[in-house]
C-alpha cells in the first residue's frame, strides 16, 4: 500500500475537483491518503507569483476551464459569491478538526470543500454559514488557538520545502503530482508504469528548452 499526502486549499476549484475524482482515478489501487490543508497564498508569496484571479484574462480562462472540467467529470460545482476569498477560517477549521499530531479525515475535508464549491454560490466566509459548518464538524481543538495557527504555518512551510508550488499537489515516494490533470499520471505511477523507473521522470525535469548552454572555448 502506498501512502500519499494531498496538499490543498479550499480556495482552489481544482483542489475541489481533484478531491472528488481521486477515488475513481485510483480505483483498484491500494493506497492511503493524508489530507494536508495549506495556505496557497503563502506559496505564491514565497515564489513571487500572482494568483490566477489576480490576472484578469487568466481568471476568465481558469473559471471557464473549471466549469468545463466539472461538466466533463459530472461533478457539481458552483463558484462562491466572492472569489478569491480569505481561506484562513476554513483552513484553521480543518486543522482544528484533526487530533493533535494528526490531519483532518476525508469526510471533514469533503464538508469544507462542499461548503465552498457546492454552496449554491453563497459567500464561503458568511458568518452564519461558517458557524453552521463549525457546529456540524464539531472540531476537537480551538479554531482560534495559536496551536492551530502554528499547525497551518508548519504544514505550509513543509510543503514549500518539498517543492510544492500549487494546489492540489499529491506527494508519494517523494514525487509531486500537481493539479487535477495529474491524477492519471499518478495512477500510472501507483500501478507500476515502468516509465517512472527508466529515468524518464528525472530526465524530463532536467530539460531546459530555450536556455542556451555556454559553448566551451579552447
Amino acid at each position: 500500500m502506498k501512502h500519499m499526502r494531498f496538499y490543498f486549499d479550499p480556495i482552489s476549484p481544482y483542489a475541489a475537483l481533484a478531491f472528488e475524482r481521486l477515488p475513481e482515478a485510483l480505483s483498484g489501487i491500494s493506497y492511503s491518503v493524508e489530507y494536508r490543508p495549506i495556505l496557497f497564498a503563502a506559496l505564491l508569496h514565497a515564489l513571487g507569483q500572482k494568483g490566477p484571479a489576480e490576472i484578469e484574462p487568466k481568471r476568465q480562462w481558469t473559471f471557464r476551464q473549471v466549469a468545463w472540467a466539472a461538466h466533463q467529470l459530472n461533478i457539481p460545482l458552483q463558484v462562491p459569491a466572492q472569489h478569491p476569498f480569505n481561506p484562513l477560517p476554513l483552513l484553521r477549521l480543518a486543522w482544528a478538526c484533526a487530533p493533535a499530531g494528526g490531519t483532518p479525515n476525508r469526510l471533514q475535508v469533503e464538508k469544507i470543500l462542499h461548503h465552498v464549491w457546492r454552496g449554491e454560490g453563497a459567500d464561503a466566509n458568511q458568518a452564519e454559514r461558517l458557524a453552521l459548518l463549525t457546529q456540524d464538524l464539531t472540531p476537537q481543538r480551538d479554531v482560534a488557538s495559536e496551536e492551530i495557527k502554528e499547525a497551518l504555518r508548519n504544514a505550509t512551510e513543509q510543503a514549500l520545502e518539498l517543492g510544492v508550488f500549487g494546489v492540489p499537489t499529491i506527494e508519494v515516494d517523494g514525487r509531486l503530482f500537481w493539479g487535477l490533470d495529474s491524477l492519471d499520471m499518478l495512477a500510472a505511477y501507483l500501478r507500476g508504469d515502468p516509465w517512472f523507473e527508466q529515468g524518464a521522470w528525472d530526465a524530463a525535469a532536467k530539460a531546459r528548452p530555450g536556455v542556451r548552454r555556454a559553448s566551451s572555448t579552447k
